[in-house]
């Protein structure tokens, strides 16, 4: 961009709020980059020129925003300028967090002159004693020493003698062997070591292991940093002049405006754009897959073909650039309210005019909108979490094709003209509801490029969709008390299991914060051996044995894959039932709320975790009492869950918590081991005549281990470990398994111990031990719910009521709760919705109305 045409282009084309459109955008796309580097030029650029070099000041505007670039994370500014690095800082007066490099890239510190070598300085004595005897013969130029190099200053002379005292300075020291030169406006610069700013900009850009890099300068010095640009960087020339630069702004002035833009949208993309409390999500799901819905029905989270795939909308963790599909009133304004319909997973939101009304349809995500008011839409893929880039086609009667992933999808809407935005790979539309007869129906297929209209319409498809689901609830039975929140939780852990395969998620999202702003963030989109057998539980106490029966079918399988080894059995698997690659992060995603890094895959995966067999075997014993007999796979498995304990049980494990520390010997896990040969020696005694004497002294022997070696005399209570004073909220299975007697006055004081360390008003926390990772995190529901638990077993019931009532109003709008919450700041924590969490809600609704 340096001819005549690009410049007045470049002023005669600009946005309402007066950038050119191009520039915003390239400063739209590098303030979303992992690790971005701001480089600027200083006179002219941060500071307007002036006749008195002394006297330039940075523009408080320009001050302000790169003070603030260079407080964000992941974000480092620096200042690269001509003039030597003391005067830079003197006039400058930049914070520390702000680099500053003088000289042209030859000084990164105040000590550089230090380490030339004696033959470069008796170079540079040479330069200062000839370029003074030039200034004596041209009055009104001047001399600027610096450590390396000696800058001769016309600016301000007289045209006839600037031309002459340059002409000099070039024909004399300016051709000496040697000498590297460096011509600005209205200065040369005499160095005696070869670097410019764009070897600074790299030497920066090394150190910092910067994504892309951001530089602003008006100099002819400068067009070095702008021709060492490169991909993702972007290059923005001050003032007029060819130069190397793409973009171009007219002044300081609007150099600074550009720095503020960059600021307000990285500080966007890194802490979030629209923080929606997690909490108030509600989940879709059909069995195949979820999806997550913002109270304004904006679908923010939608993974396929599974739901452990990668998203094609990830504006939940990534904002809008990951991708989302919105449905709003024109006039704007919040919605009236957001629902379920009853007994399904049907997401209701209701404007005054318009109702939106959200589903899952086999390979289809299904928008009914209703109304008489003109809506507006945006739909904007983004397949690959982000990461693929994807063109839109429209096609036919408001067709839309999402081109370039290798899982096509289509868009039927009849009747809806789109405008696409090619640059932002999106597509926006507004409809008269009222001309289109009150009604409209978005259908995204995925898997396909048929955008023609399904031939049923589409209330009779939505009726299709919900009676499954409302067969299915009528067939549970639910506490009098509570009856709808508990049917709502047996809902959402129904949407968590996987038809298809029988695995069940432990929750629908990945990355959602344990602490805002923290690193706790992990993916819990797959099937944890223990959260799914506790899941199926739960449901079975309601009366549903399907599930379980298909996760019985899934762990039967992982067992015959370990080749005789059921004690090798993994953590969790991916969905299918196999093991998971490698755990990755996603850099150009923000997070949610800023919350970095997000991560696919998990590393727990490789973990030895001891726990995991017990409640498989607790499931199993479950479904045999409701259904009166075992089938083959499933004593097979209950076999393999004995096997396991007896080659491992007396080793030291990661345990349920997954901490990132040195195996030790966890309670929580032992306890695990013995109710796995518990549960197995009560389905024999009913179902087997062999002689399991073997069992019931393995079960008396681990019994005596833990019971002995898990007390800890300093704090009277069984705590987290062998030896380990801290208390942890996993503990409470010491008498919730059936090991202790309700009564044990070892039970009763552990209860009290965890009750006085752990709760918080309305949660109670794991641990406070140091798990190897920094930050906090927030009250786990499923403590709570143990906690409840064992006031019921203690005889506490009035306390159980009041901590359940106290964690049900935590839950969002629709009923639905993530895995934690946070007292303090009053809102919801971690990926949702959890399992855990509403199978402990069950168990404390059943528990309390019995």
């Amino acid at each position: 961009m340096n001819t005549a045409l690009s410049i007045a282009a470049a002023e005669n084309v600009v946005s309402a709020d007066g950038f050119d459109p191009d520039l915003r955008l390239a400063v739209t796309r590098i303030a979303r980059v992992p690790q971005l580097l701001v480089a600027c030029d200083y006179d002219g650029t941060l500071a307007p020129i002036v006749e008195d070099p002394t006297a330039a000041k940075p523009l408080p505007e320009a001050v302000a925003a790169i003070r603030s670039l260079a407080a964000l994370p992941q974000t480092t500014v620096a200042v690269v300028s001509g003039r030597a690095l003391r005067d830079l800082a003197a006039l400058s007066r930049l914070p520390s967090e702000v680099h500053l490099v003088g000289s042209h890239g030859s000084e990164f510190d105040v000590g550089f002159v230090q380490r030339l070598a004696p033959e470069l300085v008796a170079l540079r004595t040479r330069l200062q004693a000839e370029l003074t005897a030039i200034c004596v013969q041209f009055p009104g130029v001047r001399l600027e020493a610096k450590p390396a190099s000696i800058a001769f200053h016309t600016r301000g002379v007289e045209p006839a003698i600037a031309t002459a005292a340059a002409d000099a300075v070039r024909s004399g020291p300016a051709s000496w062997p040697d000498v590297h030169v460096t011509h600005g406006k209205e200065v040369i610069e005499l160095s005696v070591i070869s670097t410019h700013k764009g070897t600074a900009i790299d030497a920066l850009r090394t150190q910092l292991s910067a994504s892309a890099v951001l530089f602003v300068g008006d100099d002819v010095t400068d067009e070095n940093a702008f021709k060492q640009l490169h991909g993702p960087d972007v290059g923005i020339k001050v003032g007029p002049g060819e130069t190397a630069a793409p973009y171009r702004v007219a002044d300081p002035f609007q150099a600074a405006r550009v720095l503020g833009l960059l600021l307000e949208t990285r500080r966007h993309w890194l802490f979030g754009e629209r923080a929606v409390p997690i909490e108030r999500h509600s989940m879709l799901a059909d069995g195949n897959t979820v999806a997550l819905v913002t109270p304004d029905a904006r679908v923010s989270w939608l993974c396929h073909p599974r739901p452990d795939s990668s998203a094609i909308f990830a504006d939940l963790v990534g904002g809008s650039p990951a991708g989302h599909f919105t449905v709003r009133p024109e006039r704007g304004g919040t919605p009236l309210g957001q629902r379920y319909r009853p007994g399904t997973m049907t997401v209701e939101t209701r404007w005054s005019g318009l109702t939106v009304t959200d589903w899952l349809a086999g390979d289809s995500l299904v928008r009914r909108i209703t109304g008489n008011v003109p809506a507006m839409l945006e739909f904007a893929p983004r397949p690959g979490f982000g990461q693929v880039a994807v063109s839109l086609q429209p096609i036919g009667d408001g067709g839309v094709l999402v081109l370039g992933s290798n899982e096509p999808a289509a868009l039927c809407s009849p009747g809806v003209d789109w405008e696409i935005d090619t640059d932002r790979g999106s597509a926006r539309a507004r409809v008269d509801l009222a001309a289109l007869g009150g009604e409209l129906t978005l259908d995204l297929k995925f898997g396909s490029h048929d955008a023609t209209p399904h031939p049923i319409p589409s209330i009779e498809r939505l009726e299709s969709s919900e009676r499954p689901w409302r067969d299915w609830a009528g067939t549970l039975k639910l506490p009098a008390k509570h009856r709808e929140l508990t049917l709502r939780s047996a809902l959402t852990l129904r949407g968590l299991c996987h038809q298809p395969t029988g695995g069940i998620l432990a929750a629908a999202t990945t990355s959602l914060p344990e602490e805002l702003g923290g690193v706790r963030n992990w993916d819990y989109r797959y099937c944890w051996l223990r959260d799914a057998a506790m899941t199926a539980r739960a449901l079975v106490d309601l009366g549903s044995l399907d599930e379980a029966e298909a996760f019985l079918r899934w762990v039967d399988g992982c067992v015959e894959r370990t080749g005789g080894h059921p004690e090798r059995l993994h953590p969790l698997y991916g969905i299918d039932g196999y093991p998971l690659g490698p755990e990755a992060v996603i850099d150009t995603l923000p997070g949610y709320a800023g919350s970095r890094p997000v991560r696919v895959g998990n590393a727990a995966d490789a973990q030895l975790q001891l726990d995991v067999f017990g409640p498989i075997a607790d499931l199993l014993a479950a479904v045999v009492e409701k259904r009166g007999k075992v089938r083959d796979e499933e004593w097979r498995v209950l076999e393999a869950m004995v096997q396991a304990v007896e080659r491992r049980w007396h080793e030291p494990d990661h345990g349920l918590w997954e901490a990132r520390i040195a195996p030790r010997h966890h309670v929580y896990s032992k306890v695990m081991c013995w109710m796995t040969v518990d549960r197995a020696i009560s389905v024999a005694r009913h179902h087997s005549t062999a002689d399991h004497s073997a069992w019931i002294a393995l079960r008396d022997k681990i019994a005596e281990n833990v019971l002995t070696y898990g007390w800890n005399e300093e704090v009277q209570a069984y705590s987290v470990a062998y030896g380990h004073p801290e208390m942890d909220a996993s503990s409470l299975w010491i008498g919730l398994s059936g090991l202790l007697a309700d009564d044990d006055p070892r039970f009763l004081s552990t209860v009290l111990a965890i009750e006085a360390d752990l709760r918080s008003g309305p949660v109670v926390y794991r641990y406070r031990w140091d798990d190897g990772l920094p930050g906090r995190e927030g009250g786990f529901h499923i403590c709570t719910a143990w906690l409840i638990e064992a006031y019921l077993r203690t005889g506490r019931r009035a306390d159980a009521e009041e901590l359940f009532e106290l964690m049900i109003d935590t839950a969002g709008p629709t009923g639905l709760l993530p895995e934690q919450y946070e007292p303090d700041s009053e809102r919801g924590l971690g990926n949702h919705p959890q399992a855990y969490s509403h199978l402990g809600l069950i168990r404390c609704a059943t528990l309390l109305d019995s």
